[in-house]
């Protein structure tokens, strides 16, 4: 099969938030299909009815296209829910093979008859010649002899014995067919060539790769993504971690930043390189390249990378990928002050979001003074420096440089540095010890507002 004709497809189900582990899947798919001038189907498997919601399939194809899957290799969305007929006619094609049988076995049948509650099917119905009816299910039936070899692009050749898979559920007992069927008969239909999904499914291998043989398909190549997990190396989960690429997206962070981090769970260009560019990701990539161990999903990585991906946007992209943040803030925003102070909040932000109180004191009628900041930076001689700083600051030239000296002088008669001096006057004006350069800032803001802060906190520190 050459490498032109591949077909890959992400399948998710729209059972909630589009997790992030889903995106490295749909992401390693897509670089496979652009790289061989293959494609991506996307399918929506939305045959659980009583989970799935409009508005999480929705929210898939939102995050597909926030991270930029798209283009001529891009195929979909297509809804597992309209192949139902199909699924119904493989199952009848089994049955009439006598591949598989009609079981009416509860689990507590099965454990009463094995003495075994941990143990599998014992195929009792394999020979009792059960006919359609209710509470019936179908059963696969397995071989008793042999071997099954699936062949994995990033775990070998793993070997199962077919003894130990039981005769699986193809049908369960209200007709519909379950994932392990659906998912072989819709990947055949589609023509799917290479399955890439999550480590999870590995132990499902072995038995889709029989029915793909028993439909008289040749199976897929396959290849089983290693599992991710958080800093306790316990599997990432939605009730203890945050999972949701949209709550990511909401923070702030770059949709190509996201992007470049979820390629690096698993693999890693050459050079030890982590800010790589997409165009050499996609030369690079290689699905045989990725590493079968757990993948730390490190936050501080990802923040780290997000902020080398802000500080490399422009200027301009950077203030209009800011202002949606400002926007939603609690106060009005002068965009031309905005623009201005974002210019100097570039370098120290790692998510968009934090430019919110980082500027919030620009727009503010009064700083929103954190109480912690206040008792650090308001001890002696904090009264006094701010009654220099005040007098000092009336006939200033209103330019940063001399804002700088000025303060400067003011601290050397206290026998102060730079440093020291300027801590009370930047929670006077802004109300937090740490921010954006404090002389920019004040130039920014200007004299009068300056000024009207600052006697603002003597007034507070001496009443």
């Amino acid at each position: 099969m050459s490498s032109s004709s591949i077909r890959v497809r992400f399948a998710p189900s729209p059972t909630g938030m589009f997790h992030v582990g889903g995106a490295r899947s749909a992401l390693f798919n897509w670089v496979m299909a652009r790289q061989s001038g293959g494609t991506l189907v996307l399918r929506i498997e939305d045959t659980d009815t009583s989970r799935n919601k409009p508005e999480w399939t929705e929210g898939i194809i939102r995050a597909l296209a926030w991270l930029g899957i798209d283009g001529a290799e891009y195929e979909g969305p297509y809804f597992q829910s309209a192949n139902l007929e199909r699924h119904q006619e493989a199952l009848r094609d089994l049955l009439g093979q006598g591949l598989a049988y009609y079981c009416d076995c509860t689990r507590e049948d099965v454990v009463a008859r094995t003495g075994d509650s941990h143990k599998g099917y014992d195929a009792f119905c394999r020979d009792r010649d059960l006919g359609p009816g209710d509470g019936r299910a179908v059963r696969f039936r397995t071989p008793d002899e042999g071997q099954t070899t699936v062949v994995d692009l990033i775990r070998g050749k793993p070997v199962f014995e077919n003894k130990v898979l039981e005769d699986f559920v193809i049908a369960r007992s209200n007709g519909s067919v379950p994932f392990l069927l659906a998912n072989v008969v819709d990947d055949a239909a589609q023509g799917i060539t290479h399955v890439v999904r999550g480590e999870e499914h590995l132990s499902n291998a072995p038995k889709q790769q029989l029915l793909w043989e028993a439909l008289g398909h040749e199976p897929p190549i396959w290849a089983h993504v290693p599992v991710i997990v958080n800093e306790k190396r316990q599997k990432l989960s939605k009730r203890r971690d945050k999972v949701a690429l949209e709550d990511y997206q909401a923070e702030g962070y770059l949709a190509a930043a996201m992007r470049n981090y979820l390629m690096l769970l698993g693999w890693a260009p050459t050079g030890d390189r982590e800010v790589v560019a997409w165009e050499v990701v996609e030369r690079e990539f290689r699905i045989e390249d990725v590493n079968a161990s757990p993948a730390f999903f490190d936050v501080k990585k990802l923040r780290a990378i997000n902020g080398d991906y802000i500080r490399a946007l422009p200027t301009a992209d950077f203030v209009a990928a800011c202002l949606p943040y400002v926007e939603d803030a609690p106060f009005e925003v002068d965009q031309g002050v905005f623009a201005r102070l974002a210019e100097l909040a570039q370098t120290r932000v790692a998510v968009l979001s934090e430019i919110v109180p980082m500027v919030d004191f620009a727009f503010l009628d009064e700083p929103a003074f954190d109480e912690a900041s206040w008792a650090k930076a308001m001890k002696e001689p904090a009264a006094e420096i701010l009654a220099g700083a005040e007098e000092t600051y009336r006939d200033a030239p209103w330019n940063a440089d001399e804002l700088k000296t000025r303060l400067e002088a003011v601290g050397t008669g206290f026998g102060l540095k730079l440093g020291k001096t300027q801590a009370p006057v930047r929670v006077a004006v802004t109300g937090r010890t740490v921010g954006l350069p404090l002389f920019e800032s004040l130039e920014i803001l200007g004299r009068e507002a300056t000024l009207t802060r600052i006697a603002a906190a003597r007034t507070r520190l001496t009443t």
